[in-house]
């Protein structure tokens, strides 16, 4: 069954402060195979300008698509998400995040889209630090495969 195109626009709650940390940064760098020195030294970081260690341009996608969740998990929208896959995804930012920011996500159903009885939802994430600071945007698209697919 399509999704409701009437979702279209809905905006949800900001997600919780997410701290960015040292560690996490250096673990994500390291997990993505990028040996930048300005994701892991802060001396590295200071030289080009940063006030600490900055985070890899794809960091912010395991906040984004945390807070998602309250999208993919909204019982009215009716997806479900036992057979969504990841199509797609893509930032924006306004500047790197760095270690020491609180980041908060906004997401909005952008789009809601059927190809072949499949259901194709679009989410932007709105990126802010705690202090209202807009640091970057991100686009998700999920892929709900029509039933009887493999």
């Amino acid at each position: 069954m399509a999704l409701d195109q009437s979702f279209v626009g809905r905006t949800y709650p900001p997600s919780a402060p997410y701290e960015v940390g040292r560690e996490k940064i250096r673990e994500f760098a390291e997990a993505v195979g990028d040996a930048n020195p300005a994701y892991t030294d802060p001396d590295a970081a200071k030289a080009l300008g940063h006030a600490d260690v900055i985070a890899p341009p794809t960091f912010v996608f395991s906040i984004t698509f945390k807070a998602a969740g309250v999208v993919v998990q909204d019982p009215q929208l009716g997806l479900d998400y036992t057979r969504v896959v990841h199509g797609d995804q893509k930032f924006a930012y306004r500047r790197p995040v760095r270690a020491g920011d609180r980041l908060t996500v906004t997401s909005t159903i952008e789009a809601i889209k059927s190809l072949a009885g499949n259901d194709i939802i679009d989410i932007r994430g709105e990126v802010h630090e705690e202090s209202g600071e807009h640091v970057a945007t991100a686009w998700t698209k999920l892929v709900a495969r029509a039933a009887g697919e493999a």
